[in-house]
């Protein structure tokens, strides 16, 4: 029996919870149908506030350039094309590795400080944003432009100002700027790879002549001596093996910057060089046995002739080795002059004839929701108040707390 009496209660139990939302929700409607002209004037008077805020707010004008950032090197390109294939099989990709594309990296540069500082001078915009400190101008700059790249590749620079002209101009004074510093970054790169080799190709120019003197020094302190036609051949092939290995020694040192010795072109080069300097050896020790005087006293053939031929073979080394870093030099003045990265502009930033802000419509929904939010808030304070009244205990104790606050401010 107190089981049924039990679920018989809850049955007349559900219909009155549900009545009691009912009843909320018609004494809220009631609540602002009662206050509806109060609700309806407060709402008109923050519609016309916004009215005349959008109206007194000066207009703003948005200009975009797009640019399209240097493409990757071909080694770049193929390792992030290995890396993108080895991501992928793992389920992720190229940027889930953490790997930035160009743009990025350009992203990054337009942001720096440098090139703020610099469109901030280039602008007077320290005096146009009416900031005393370079951090604080950085920072308005900094939100009137937006920098991002696209799905596309391809690099926006959007400027906003109230002025159209002016912001169509920095923003191109930022793609102009990036040039700059992409130009200067990318030569002083390739300027100091060609300081390297000039100056070892100084040194090398000096270390020749110093060859050729010591060469005619001893060509009058023992005389003209006339080498076999084989012993010549022989200095000469000594001459450019020793430069060849100077040479593969230089590309084992820049490979082993960024590989380890078990790299296979590592191993390759290595074993090239030892190759090498045992065909040097056997060469040096044939070239012994092949000289041979034609015009020099008996007892000082032995000594005499290899002094010349020792004195002839460093000319010959440093005449090879000179050549060859000729060559290296010129090739990298010529990286030099086409070492910069081309940034291309698809779209330069024009005065635009359309105002982007303010957003007029966004700040009459905004002052209309708060003008509506503040009166409906006003009445239902109202109306909780006048119920607590109602109520002796309650209205009492409202009282109390009244009378508290009173004495205490």
């Amino acid at each position: 029996m107190d089981t049924v009496a039990q679920a018989n209660d809850q049955i007349h139990q559900t219909p009155l919870s549900n009545d009691e939302e009912v009843f909320d929700l018609l004494d809220i409607l009631l609540v602002l149908t009662r206050n509806r002209r109060m609700i309806g004037l407060a709402t008109l008077v923050s519609l016309i506030a916004g009215i005349v805020l959008s109206l007194l707010l000066k207009p703003s004008f948005t200009a975009t350039a797009i640019i399209l950032p240097p493409q990757q090197s071909s080694s770049s390109s193929a390792l992030l094309g290995q890396l993108g294939s080895l991501a992928s099989l793992g389920g992720g990709s190229a940027a889930s590795l953490g790997l930035k594309t160009p743009g990025d990296m350009y992203v990054g540069i337009l942001q720096s400080r440098t090139i703020a500082d610099d469109v901030i001078a280039k602008f007077n915009l320290r005096d146009i944003y009416k900031e005393k400190k370079a951090e604080d101008t950085r920072k308005a700059l900094k939100s009137h432009t937006e920098i991002e790249v696209g799905k596309d590749g391809l690099i926006r620079i959007s400027v906003t100002d109230h002025d159209p002209n002016r912001a169509s101009d920095i923003t191109n004074g930022y793609v102009s700027e990036l040039y700059k510093m992409n130009s200067h970054l990318a030569i002083t790169e390739a300027a100091q790879r060609r300081v390297f080799f000039d100056e070892q190709l100084d040194s090398e120019k000096k270390a020749l002549a110093a060859a050729e003197e010591d060469l005619r020094v001893t060509e009058q302190k023992t005389g003209l001596i006339q080498l076999s036609g084989q012993a010549q051949m022989i200095i000469q092939t000594i001459a450019q093996l020793r430069a060849e290995i100077a040479s593969r020694e230089v590309q084992l040192q820049s490979i082993r910057t960024f590989a380890t010795d078990q790299n296979p072109e590592v191993a390759v080069l290595t074993g090239e060089i030892s190759t090498m300097r045992q065909q040097l050896a056997k060469l040096e020790n044939d070239q012994q046995r092949q000289v041979q005087p034609g015009n020099t006293p008996a007892g000082r053939i032995p000594e005499d002739s290899l002094e010349y031929a020792r004195k002839l073979r460093e000319v010959k080394y440093h005449e090879t080795l000179f050549d060859l870093l000729s060559r290296q030099y010129e090739a990298a003045r010529i990286d030099e002059a086409k070492s910069a990265p081309v940034i291309q502009v698809v779209d330069y930033a024009v005065p635009p004839d359309k105002r982007s802000g303010p957003k007029r419509a966004l700040i009459l929904a905004v002052f209309i929701a708060v003008g509506f939010g503040l009166a409906s808030a006003k009445v239902f304070v109202e109306d909780a108040i006048r119920r607590v009244q109602q109520i002796p205990t309650q209205a009492a104790k409202m009282q109390d707390l009244f009378s508290q606050f009173r004495r205490k401010y």
